[in-house]
């Protein structure tokens, strides 16, 4: 990987495909865990993470999935020491995501004795039907016994994701959801809408009519989602992301600032060096090409500051803080297009959507709710 001459830190995100089944609403790149391309697996993560840059500072890991916690307890520890050993150090952020049923005291002894800070595990929704719609494969009874040992291990920050507006869920539903979620006082909750993600089940049951979408209901859920969270003590500063003071995920919040990191494993996305790419989404593929001593850069985009500053509006505008428009303009320098950019944010300042304060913007409210749809019109410029 090519030497850059910015000090800022980085991130690193790795991609653990394995998954016991698939989700009825997962569209991420997964493989069934056999013995054999797990091992195969870790040998190619160990030849992955010996090319990652020593000149650069990483303060933040991220494991995603997939299923990081299907893999063996010693599974974990392999794979976490192989990335310590070139890192030289524990990042100040280390987030491994983690199932129900995955969940096991010697894997959270293990993933906390490497250095782990952050403990996230998919919930959904703690209503059984609702589960079983989803195709989790969890119960309500195996979240409790999850979380118990979750928090005996003694994590210094925890998450839960939840959804709303699956098929057939209730508001009270939702409402019960997030008061039960806040009772288990995680430090930190995700809650996502349900979306209908080409080549899953949920898209084929849409395209066949057998479930609908009502845009309606969702900004019910949306709203009513902000408020009880606020009455619960969780501060709002991303769109889907609410905390305790001080239990912000920092990586996310510099994927969304266009920070850089390096995303190690199958389908990995990286943004590094100028450039924004991913590794080949086939496990036999991305270990093959690691095996052979190349690093392959699937749907390779060269970044320019337009490029770049545009993105950081667009992500930044999710954040509750918003974003500094001279602050951009002074880090993205080579940017061009501005006048089209202050046009747009203007429009949406006049339409109610957006609230400015010198260079600073934000969202209002009303903005938060069309937040998908301002995105588009920026990126459409």
């Amino acid at each position: 990987m090519p030497k850059t001459s910015s000090n800022q830190p980085i991130g690193i995100y790795c991609h653990v495909p394995f998954c016991a089944s698939t989700c009825d609403f997962c569209a991420f790149y997964q493989e069934k865990p056999r013995r054999g391309d797990l091992d195969r697996y870790l040998d190619a993560m160990d030849l992955e993470f010996a090319q990652l840059p020593r000149d650069r500072e990483v303060d933040t890991v991220f494991w995603g999935g997939g299923t990081p916690g299907l893999l063996s307890a010693r599974d974990l520890q392999r794979l976490g020491h192989s990335l310590l050993n070139q890192l030289g150090a524990a990042p100040l952020e280390w987030t491994v995501e983690m199932a129900p049923s995955t969940v096991k005291m010697d894997k959270l002894n293990a993933l906390r004795d490497l250095g782990v800070t952050r403990i996230s595990m998919g919930v959904q929704s703690f209503h059984p039907e609702l589960l079983e719609s989803l195709g989790r494969l969890h119960n309500p009874k195996q979240i409790e016994i999850a979380w118990e040992r979750v928090q005996s291990a003694g994590f210094a920050q925890t998450n839960l994701d939840l959804m709303f507006a699956i098929p057939g869920q209730s508001l009270e539903q939702w409402e019960a959801d997030l008061r039960h979620a806040a009772g288990l006082s995680p430090t930190h909750l995700s809650t996502y809408c349900l979306t209908f993600e080409e080549d899953t089940a949920l898209y084929v049951k849409l395209s066949q009519g057998k479930v609908s979408i009502d845009e309606e209901k969702e900004l019910r859920f949306y709203e009513r989602g902000w408020e009880l969270l606020a009455e619960l003590g969780y501060a709002q500063y991303e769109i889907s992301n609410f905390s305790r003071p001080g239990a912000e995920c920092m990586h996310n919040m510099n994927t969304w600032r266009m920070r850089e990191w390096l995303g190690c494993g199958p389908s990995a996305a990286s943004q590094f060096s100028g450039e924004r790419y991913q590794r080949p989404a086939n496990l036999g593929a991305w270990c093959a090409a690691m095996e052979s001593g190349q690093m392959p850069k699937m749907e390779c985009v060269v970044l320019d500051d337009t490029m770049l500053l545009i993105d950081a509006v667009i992500f930044g505008l999710r954040m509750n803080q918003g974003v500094d428009l001279c602050s951009l303009r002074r880090r993205f320098p080579g940017a061009s297009e501005l006048p089209q950019l202050e046009s747009c944010l203007l429009k949406f300042e006049r339409e109610g959507l957006l609230e400015t304060e010198g260079s600073h913007c934000r969202l209002s409210h009303r903005g938060r709710l069309v937040c998908d749809a301002i995105g588009s019109a920026l990126l459409q410029m």
